[in-house]
C-alpha cells in the first residue's frame, strides 16, 4: 500500500483485507504479505493443532497454498470491528474449493489471525497432498507450526 494512494490518511480496515484478497487471486505474494501483520498467525484447517506464526513462515505457507490454487476469487467481507468473514472460491486441480475464512485484524487493519474453513473434503485432501511436499522443503516451518499454541489463537 503506497502512501501516494492514501495520502497521509491511514487506510481503512477493509483496504488491507481487500488488498490481500486481490493480491492472493493475482498470486502477487509481495503485495499480499503487506496486508499481513508481522506477528500474524494462521490456524491450519488440515491439522488439529498446527499454527503457523510470523510473517516469514506465513509467506512460505501462503505462497505454497496460492501457488497450488487456480481461479481464486473472494466475495465482499462480512462483519464489523476487528473480525471479518471472507468467502473464497478456487480450484485445486479439477475440484472446486470454498473457504469461509475468519480473519482478525490488528489496530492498523492488517490481518493478525487467519482461520480458514475449507470444503469439500476432497478439495481439502487435495490441498494437503499439494501442500505437504512444498512444506517439506521447509522443515523448520513445519516444526514451529507444531509447537504448543497460545490458547488465545484458538478462540473463535
Amino acid at each position: 500500500m503506497s502512501s501516494d494512494q492514501y495520502g497521509s490518511e491511514a487506510p481503512a480496515v477493509e483496504d488491507f483485507l481487500a488488498e490481500y484478497c486481490a493480491a492472493s487471486a493475482a498470486r502477487d505474494f509481495d503485495t499480499m504479505m503487506k496486508a499481513v501483520a508481522q506477528d500474524a498467525v494462521l490456524v491450519s484447517p488440515l491439522s488439529g493443532r498446527a499454527v503457523f506464526r510470523g510473517h516469514d513462515d506465513l509467506r512460505i505457507l501462503l505462497t505454497a497454498i496460492y501457488s497450488a490454487l487456480s481461479d481464486v476469487s473472494w466475495e465482499a467481507p462480512i462483519g464489523t470491528g476487528d473480525r471479518r468473514v471472507v468467502l473464497g472460491h478456487a480450484k485445486i486441480g479439477p475440484v472446486r474449493l470454498t473457504d469461509a475464512m475468519i480473519v482478525d485484524l490488528d489496530v492498523d487493519g492488517r490481518i493478525r489471525r487467519f482461520a480458514p474453513h475449507l470444503r469439500p473434503w476432497l478439495a481439502l485432501t487435495l490441498v494437503a497432498v499439494r501442500l505437504f511436499p512444498a512444506l517439506l522443503r521447509h522443515p523448520a516451518v513445519l516444526r514451529r507450526s507444531m509447537q504448543t499454541p497460545d490458547p488465545a489463537v484458538w478462540s473463535d
